[in-house]
C-alpha cells in the first residue's frame, strides 16, 4: 500500500527558504524508475504541478518556480526533496508529494506559508 509522507512546511517570510522532505513507501514498482512530483494547493485554486524528477534526475519545473525551487531525490532511501529559496506570498499552500502524474494515493501535504 502507498505511504506517502510529507514534512518540512512552516511560516517562513518573504524571501526566505524551506526544504520539504517526502518520504514513499509501498510504490508500484521501482522508486528509481518512478517520475516524481511536488504539487501544491492554494486555498480556492486547483492542484497544480510545481517540480518533477525522473528517476535518473532529469528535472522540470513551473515557469513561477524556475530559479528559486529545486527538486531532488535519494532513491536509496525512497525520499523526494524540494528545496524553496526566495519564497513569495503567492507559493503560500499546502504542498504535496506524488508520482508526476497525481497516479497514487495523496498525503496529508504539508502548509507552507509565506508572510510578514
Amino acid at each position: 500500500q502507498v505511504h506517502i509522507v510529507e514534512t518540512g512546511g512552516g511560516l517562513v517570510q518573504p524571501g526566505g527558504s524551506l526544504r520539504l522532505s517526502c518520504r514513499a513507501s509501498g510504490m508500484p514498482g521501482s522508486f528509481n524508475i518512478i517520475t516524481m512530483g511536488w504539487h501544491r494547493q492554494a486555498p480556492g485554486n486547483q492542484r497544480e504541478l510545481v517540480a518533477s524528477i525522473t528517476g535518473n534526475y532529469i528535472t522540470n519545473y513551473a515557469d513561477d518556480v524556475k530559479g528559486r525551487f529545486t527538486i531532488s531525490r535519494d532513491n536509496a532511501k525512497n525520499m523526494v526533496y524540494l528545496q524553496m529559496n526566495s519564497l513569495r506570498p503567492e507559493d503560500t499552500a499546502v504542498y504535496y508529494c506524488n508520482t508526476r502524474r497525481g497516479e497514487v494515493n495523496w498525503g496529508q501535504g504539508t502548509q507552507v506559508t509565506v508572510s510578514s
